[in-house]
């Protein structure tokens, strides 16, 4: 079930519609507070939101998404007006999967809904990854860094687990956003940068595991 939230009624009727034709069960919802009330009584697979709602706004219902242990993987596809680079960089730091600008073709909010659906599916088996002195605990969504348990957001816990997946292998920054982010297009990588320089603070000691490879990206080494 994907859920469509808009308090525009033909765009959210069309994106309702869209996605009924192409095989998705969908439902519509014209403002925030209605969405997070249905909550309570059903988990949707994915939600596409939009930003300018009344009452409360799309990136208040996503802080409220992500500070939820019941609803925080729900994955959540922004839909705006708002196509500047840090209004996308806004949302996507507070926890969105991907991003669509107004206006988009209904093939184009098909695919990307298809493709943070691949992202996101949760594999039935998952085990501790330990690298140098960093132990990640994917089902449990922790990591332990030099003994002490390391508080991380989703994409700071997304970002470790690649790297530690892929141990010395150099990432670059297009490369960690596409992956991270599922974003293709080129630029604002800055987050990129912004997301290392907080894991590695939150990591201490051990955040010196996290190398940059200058002119190239970053890379996770065994030992720090």
């Amino acid at each position: 079930m994907i859920w469509c939230v808009d308090d525009d009624n033909t765009i959210r009727d069309i994106e309702v519609y869209t996605l009924e034709q192409t095989g998705f069960e969908a439902r519509g919802f014209a403002d925030g507070v209605s969405m997070l009330e249905a909550l309570k009584t059903e988990i949707p697979e994915l939600i596409i939101l939009d930003i300018m709602m009344p009452e409360v706004d799309g990136l208040e219902v996503l802080k409220k998404l992500r500070t939820d242990p019941a609803y925080k993987d729900i994955p959540v596809i922004m839909a705006t007006a708002k196509g500047t680079e840090m209004d996308k960089i806004g949302g996507l730091n507070s926890g969105a999967d991907d991003y669509l600008v107004k206006p988009f073709g209904v093939m184009e909010m098909v695919a990307r809904v298809k493709a943070v659906l691949r992202r996101t599916a949760k594999e039935e088996v998952s085990s501790d990854i330990t690298v140098g002195k960093i132990t990640l605990k994917e089902n449990e969504h922790k990591v332990i860094a030099d003994g002490e348990k390391v508080e991380l957001t989703h994409k700071e816990f997304e970002m470790l687990k690649l790297f530690m997946q892929n141990p010395n292998m150099v990432f670059s920054r297009d490369k960690l956003m596409s992956e991270i982010w599922g974003m293709d297009y080129i630029g604002e990588t800055r987050t990129v940068d912004m997301h290392i320089k907080t894991l590695r603070q939150k990591l201490k000691g051990a955040g010196g595991q996290i190398k940059t490879v200058i002119g190239v990206g970053y890379k996770l080494e065994g030992e720090a």
